[in-house]
């Protein structure tokens, strides 16, 4: 699906664009990705895992997503450069169609600045819209900040899977599940 670009006032006054990526993205958003996934044990991949991701690859990526009924992918541009990335995953299987699932990432240099809260209120709207039930999401234990975002916009824990993942270190942090009524 195609997202309508809108512009967006951040909390510092500066103003982002939120847009659907096209492949000319694709590089961009690759960066992206590493450089989120370096940011935080919270995202179930680490960066070195994407070295073998072409931008062919991504742009083939990107096309899929733009193009099916069932995604929405959302970037958020901050002076020509991708800082934040979401995505709305519809249901295909009847029995499944009323949820639809997302996933949201925004790097550390950016946050507090109201991105996430923005892409949220895009993908609740889009949700609804769209006719779904309920909204799901998955984090990762320790992610507090996360949690703290995603309760503001009527998520609730419904179940948590311990030991989930497990890190470099040897630490095994738990993921929890969450869910909103539309």
């Amino acid at each position: 699906m195609i997202f309508s670009e809108k512009s967006i006032k951040l909390k510092d006054g500066r103003t982002a664009i939120l847009k659907s990526p096209c492949a000319k993205d694709a590089e961009a958003l690759l960066t992206h990705i590493r450089t989120t996934s370096g940011e935080t044990d919270f995202l179930v991949h680490y960066p070195e895992e994407y070295s073998g991701m072409s931008v062919v690859r991504e742009e083939k990526w990107i096309n899929a997503r733009v193009s099916s009924p069932y995604a929405l992918p959302i970037c958020c541009v901050l002076g020509g450069k991708i800082v934040g990335m979401c995505e709305l995953r519809f249901n295909s299987a009847i029995k499944a169609s009323h949820r639809v699932s997302l996933a949201i990432t925004v790097q550390k240099a950016y946050w507090s600045l109201g991105i996430g809260s923005f892409m949220f209120e895009e993908m609740i709207a889009a949700a609804s819209k769209s006719g779904a039930e309920i909204m799901e999401l998955e984090f990762v234990e320790g992610n507090d900040r996360a949690r703290r975002l995603y309760e503001k916009f009527g998520f609730r824990v419904v179940s948590e899977k311990p030991n989930a993942f497990k890190l470099k270190d040897g630490r095994y942090l738990g993921e929890f599940y969450m869910q909103k009524y539309l």
